[in-house]
């Protein structure tokens, strides 16, 4: 394949799953009338999937330092797989299950005046965290399909220059993503 080829197809996968996320995300496909009762599940797969990754992310690490490529490939593509399944079921809940806002006690779905001021100052930090998470992961993906690529080619120099980036950014988006979850997980109501 060509580099034109790979790229073409990177941007093509990047932008079929960030309109996959915000066409289901926005709801502008009706969600079903009764939610599942599996979606309770699933804000903590998506937080453990999330933490595996970080972990797994950083023993890959441990490993590509120390010479053995057979480990770090291996560890990668599996880490890659966990996070294709976070994505799915990422998606699967946020299109199933209305919005949870941060501080709203009762799950109505609005946030009072009386419960902003219970949940500040931590809602603002909790803003910050999500705001970059989000921005992050949406950035993400295509830097690691073309690590993945230039990885898996064994084009050595191209894949460091590129891992510069996409590591500590996906290392980000997995520590962020359990850390969001920490912090909204008493706000969920099913």
């Amino acid at each position: 394949m060509t580099d034109k080829l790979i790229f073409r197809f990177v941007a093509a996968v990047s932008v079929f799953v960030f309109v996959v996320v915000v066409v289901l995300n926005r709801h502008l496909i009706p969600a079903p009338a009764v939610v599942p009762s599996f979606v309770q599940y699933l804000p903590k797969l998506n937080a453990i999937l999330n933490g595996t990754c970080s972990i797994l992310l950083l023993i890959s690490l441990y490993f590509i330092l120390h010479g053995n490529i057979k480990v770090h490939k291996r560890l990668n593509i599996f880490t890659f797989c966990l996070s294709s399944l976070f994505l799915v079921s990422y998606i699967l809940f946020h299109y199933l299950k209305p919005e949870t806002i941060y501080g709203d006690l009762n799950g109505d779905g609005v946030l009072t005046d009386v419960e902003r001021a219970a949940a500040s100052p931590v809602r603002s930090i909790y803003l910050v965290i999500l705001t970059s998470h989000i921005i992050l992961a949406a950035t993400v993906l295509p830097l690691i399909l073309l690590s993945f690529y230039r990885g898996l080619q064994m084009q050595v120099e191209k894949h460091k220059q590129l891992v510069r980036w996409t590591f500590p950014i996906w290392l980000y988006v997995t520590i962020t993503g359990v850390i969001v979850y920490l912090m909204i997980s008493p706000y969920y109501h099913f």
